[in-house]
């Protein structure tokens, strides 16, 4: 028996809300349905649980009933991702006249950045300008939308340890406002999640950082025997599916569930009955906006 270890981990921020005036423009882009997603609170006990299960090498989850993991057609359904198209990548490229350059051509405007590193934007200050936009004009539209997109790359999608700052590689990404619903932004976020959860399951580790809402909603569904309320109350099933999660209300005694009793509901899970298929509770299996 593994000793009883909680990971710390960021704090899950609540999404920020953003203009209906500018939906359209998230539909283009592929983010309008992670960016309807409320707060999710999680619970740190099961998380513990979880990362006990993982398996780097196969990337799954070993239960008593066999071994299942997250996949694409998951983060599909969970955050209205894309998962076809090009990879995120390019250069990480930390030096001040990149993040400067990247900064002025996207928010025409220098950087507020981290004191401790300087290739990190101050999420607050990207927020500020995205407000602080008419929205009477194409060009202060699509500004608007890259800061939302910035800010969900940062805090939903690929977090890591900081609370307050984003990596400034991912600008490069939204300069083309044409081509950002190009990319496999799902594929992305799932590779983060893996590597994440590689990284928590290695003995020595004490902070975790990775797409937790992305984790907990997947985990709340295909397992609902330790869910912190009855899917049946739930809204119904629609993408994002994350969305129904937010918000909802937790009892007494999920609350009090400690890394022993999730053991437990864990390992007496029946085959066929405590693993569902996420897809399959959708309403006719459809995205809806």
């Amino acid at each position: 028996m593994q000793p009883n270890r909680i990971l710390l981990v960021r704090k899950l921020d609540p999404p920020q809300s953003w203009n209906p005036r500018v939906k359209n423009y998230l539909c283009a882009t592929g983010f309008y349905h992670v960016s309807r997603i409320g707060m999710i609170r999680g619970s740190y006990p099961l998380l513990a649980v979880l990362v006990e299960r993982w398996r780097p090498k196969t990337h799954t989850f070993v239960l008593s009933v066999g071994e299942v993991t997250v996949t694409l057609e998951d983060v599909a359904h969970i955050f209205g991702l894309p998962i076809d198209g090009e990879p995120v990548s390019g250069w990480t490229d930390s030096s001040s006249d990149f993040v400067q350059s990247q900064s002025m051509a996207i928010f025409e405007r220098e950087p507020v950045l981290s004191r401790n590193s300087k290739s990190y934007i101050k999420f607050g200050w990207v927020r500020c300008i995205r407000d602080e936009e008419p929205l009477d004009t194409e060009e202060s539209i699509r500004r608007y939308v890259r800061c939302q997109i910035f800010c969900m790359l940062g805090s939903t999608l690929f977090t890591d340890k900081s609370t307050a700052y984003a990596h400034a590689m991912y600008l490069p990404l939204l300069r083309n406002f044409e081509q950002i619903h190009t990319y496999s932004w799902g594929t992305a976020c799932l590779a983060h999640l893996y590597r994440a959860l590689y990284c928590a399951s290695r003995y020595d580790t004490k902070e975790m950082d990775d797409p937790l809402n992305l984790l907990f909603v997947w985990t709340w569904e295909r397992m609902p025997c330790i869910s912190p309320v009855s899917r049946h109350i739930l809204s119904p099933a629609e993408i994002p599916v994350a969305m129904r999660w937010s918000h909802s209300d937790r009892s007494t005694t999920w609350l009090e569930k400690t890394v022993v009793t999730f053991r437990h509901d864990i390992d007496y899970m029946q085959e066929g009955y405590d693993i569902r298929i996420i897809c399959g509770s959708l309403s006719g299996g459809h995205t809806k906006e």
